[in-house]
């Protein structure tokens, strides 16, 4: 039974991927804390820290996680397949009338009002994950440096998480 119920959850959020995986994450959590209660919102944040840390998309790996978690190998197949299913069901029908909506006005209006909402997901993922994640002032000043020395280029993403990993594990300690 729980196969069925990764496939039907999984599936539902990829119907309404719009935005990559930083837009999607407030789906998945709804989904797994909310409506399944598979996760604790804790266990989700560690799990978007760990599908962050790992190669590939983010929501790819959050699904891949929580099927195995969930339902082993099996389970983690489930959830990955059923939550790429709709896009690549989206991806083939575009591909084959992608001519005709080229120049479409009318599907130009559409995507432009869809950036909007995009960002407010993205925005609101980032907001869930900033009002669970951060505990501490310690955590409140490495979010801050954090980001200023990834948006100032100052210093690379994956060594600004090796750097904040390390200084976690001297802090908390």
């Amino acid at each position: 039974m729980i196969y069925l119920h990764l496939f039907l959850a999984f599936i539902r959020i990829g119907f309404l991927a719009f935005g990559g995986g930083i837009a999607v994450l407030p789906l998945v959590q709804k989904e797994i804390v909310d409506t399944y209660q598979w996760l604790s919102t804790a266990q989700f944040l560690d799990l978007v820290t760990l599908s962050e840390l790992t190669p590939g998309p983010i929501a790819i790996n959050s699904a891949t996680f929580v099927g195995y978690k969930l339902g082993g190998v099996f389970g983690a197949v489930i959830s990955t397949g059923s939550f790429c299913l709709p896009s690549i069901g989206f991806i083939l029908l575009i591909s084959k009338f992608l001519s005709l909506f080229e120049g479409n006005e009318k599907v130009q209006k559409i995507m432009k009002g869809l950036r909007p909402s995009v960002i407010a997901l993205m925005s609101l993922a980032g907001f869930t994950i900033a009002q669970n994640g951060i505990m501490d002032w310690f955590a409140v000043g490495l979010c801050v440096i954090s980001f200023v020395l990834v948006w100032k280029k100052m210093i690379d993403p994956i060594m600004m998480l090796i750097l904040a990993g390390i200084a976690g594990i001297f802090y908390y300690r």
